[in-house]
């Protein structure tokens, strides 16, 4: 009898714990992708866990959240998002509170592309846009004011929000200016890239990003023979590609410059010290 009775016990607690954390899963918010995390956790602080919804190593355009991700979805206060994304803008027709979804790229000047994070080419959900917001530190600091605002509406009467806030554009500027001094002195004024993942850290900061593949497509045979030249004949020494993309297509063209084909990860959840890195490759 005593053993009904623990078990009874056993599975009642078990019933109430999994209801306790469905009833706390509003102190969960969500990033589409990674590099948007550690703005919204300066923000936020402790208060609320900030869950990442594309895994490590998955491609933001073939995402599509499950039934049970889009049910926790429909609890948080909020997701952000760039607002570029395909799976990003399916979003709003899964939730009834479209309010939640804060898209960050409000206030950028956005540049034409086309983003192609995977192997499989998908447009993404503005045809002809590029999504690759937080690839620029001054992109950064408008996000993260869009992130703000969205908490402070919500949140009016809270003051501690305001001064993360203000400790994460603190933050910002160091690596905006960290990033404009690497960028006076760039050798050269332009980089080769495989896939045009850094264009807006290009136009922020006076350079030049040269790809090879353009809007999903690879160059044409003219179009690599005018980069090879053009590079040789400068002595450019790296090209960079993203470990999503084919490294046999870069290592035949760095053959031909004479160069060393390097990978970067644009997606690194750590953004700060993955733009120090990129930077300092592009500008060494």
């Amino acid at each position: 009898m005593r053993r009904i009775y623990l078990f009874i016990y056993i599975a009642a607690a078990l019933v109430l714990g999994a209801c306790r954390n469905e009833q706390t899963s509003d102190s969960t918010v969500f990033v589409s992708i990674a590099p948007i995390k550690p703005l919204v956790e300066a923000v936020v602080g402790n208060d609320f866990e900030v869950e990442v919804l594309v895994p490590a190593g998955a491609s933001p355009e073939l995402f599509e959240p499950t039934p049970r991700q889009v049910a926790r979805l429909s609890r948080a206060p909020w997701i952000f998002g760039t607002g570029l994304l395909s799976f990003e803008q399916s979003l709003l027709g899964k939730l009834e509170q479209q309010a939640q979804i804060v898209n960050l790229s409000r206030g950028i000047e956005l540049l034409g592309g086309s983003c192609a994070c995977g192997h499989a080419h998908h447009d993404h959900a503005h045809h002809g846009v590029d999504p690759h917001i937080w690839c620029s530190p001054k992109a950064l600091y408008r996000m993260a004011e869009n992130i703000y605002e969205a908490i402070h509406t919500t949140l009016p009467d809270s003051t501690k929000y305001e001064a993360r806030y203000t400790a994460l554009c603190q933050q910002i500027l160091d690596l905006d200016e960290e990033v404009s001094e690497m960028c006076r002195y760039a050798p050269h004024g332009y980089f080769v890239i495989f896939h045009p993942a850094l264009s807006y850290l290009a136009r922020d900061y006076g350079l030049e990003q040269v790809a090879l593949e353009n809007d999903g497509k690879e160059a044409s045979v003219k179009r690599i023979a005018e980069v090879i030249d053009r590079a040789r004949r400068d002595g450019i020494k790296r090209v960079f590609y993203q470990s999503e993309f084919p490294r046999h297509s870069v290592e035949a063209v760095c053959r031909d410059i004479g160069a060393e084909p390097i990978e970067i990860d644009p997606l690194n959840e750590d953004i700060f010290n993955n733009l120090r890195h990129i930077t300092r490759l592009i500008t060494e």
